[in-house]
């Protein structure tokens, strides 16, 4: 099978870029930075959501499925910078070229690490592929919305209309699965000053699964999975995360019931 990458990332503020970019003394605490940066975003827009390029990646997590079963983790560890996180990110589709899938991947993870990439001046040479070296890639690459070696599933699935766009969290739960567990991004920021990096790894690591489970679904509404191939996988996933000694696996499981 070509396996299967799916993927989500957490950010935080770059709030480095933001005292370049605005003149804040080193002195000014990174906390202050942020909120000077939220402040002026909400007077502009009436969000607190920055602009692409000024998040800072904290976290990947990833769901990989191949002819060797399923495996679920976050990439690098709670040392490593950014800039190693999205090396790693990039060298697992240049080594297996890789199905990415994803929720709003199209519309924030990839051009977040779009301008991640290009900050830190990573190579990411099979991904940004179009057919130059690989002629497969003219008609089917990473970078065209309607193209499938990425499958952003809620764009796909709102037909590519942004009024029909669905949170993750409500699909997963209506479908059966978990859902997100006590965490959502909204928390990532406060969670990061206070230390708690392990906690956005756990949490981007199950949402990471609830995307895959949403995927699994949507191969079985396609046609791709014949419905024991479905409870098959679904059967695979619940076996793959009962191995894991992680405590947030036990309860993601325990919120998950058999159906």
């Amino acid at each position: 099978m070509i396996p299967i990458l799916v993927f989500d990332i957490e950010t935080i503020p770059d709030v480095a870029g933001l005292r370049v970019l605005n003149g804040i003394s080193p002195e000014t605490a990174d906390a202050d930075v942020a909120a000077m940066a939220f402040a002026a975003r909400r007077e502009k827009t009436g969000s607190d959501f920055l602009q692409h390029h000024l998040h800072k990646v904290a976290a990947i997590s990833c769901v990989f499925r191949d002819d060797d079963g399923f495996r679920v983790r976050s990439l690098g560890t709670l040392e490593d910078g950014e800039a190693r996180l999205v090396q790693d990110f990039y060298r697992v589709i240049d080594k297996y070229t890789p199905q990415l899938v994803s929720w709003n991947g199209g519309g924030f993870d990839l051009p977040v690490l779009h301008y991640r990439a290009l900050i830190h001046g990573i190579s990411a040479s099979r991904y940004w592929e179009t057919g130059d070296e690989d002629r497969d890639f003219k008609w089917n690459n990473y970078l065209s919305r309607y193209h499938s070696r990425h499958t952003d599933l809620m764009d796909v699935l709102a037909l590519y209309t942004g009024r029909a766009n669905a949170p993750l969290d409500d699909l997963a739960k209506l479908c059966g699965f978990p859902g997100k567990q006590g965490v959502d991004g909204s928390q990532v920021w406060s969670y990061f000053q206070e230390g708690r990096l392990v906690d956005i790894r756990n949490y981007c690591e199950t949402d990471v699964v609830n995307t895959y489970l949403v995927h699994c679904r949507f191969r079985l509404m396609r046609g791709e999975l014949t419905p024991a191939a479905y409870q098959e996988e679904m059967a695979l996933v619940r076996e793959a995360l009962s191995r894991l000694d992680s405590p947030h696996w036990k309860i993601y499981l325990d919120a998950w019931p058999q159906q």
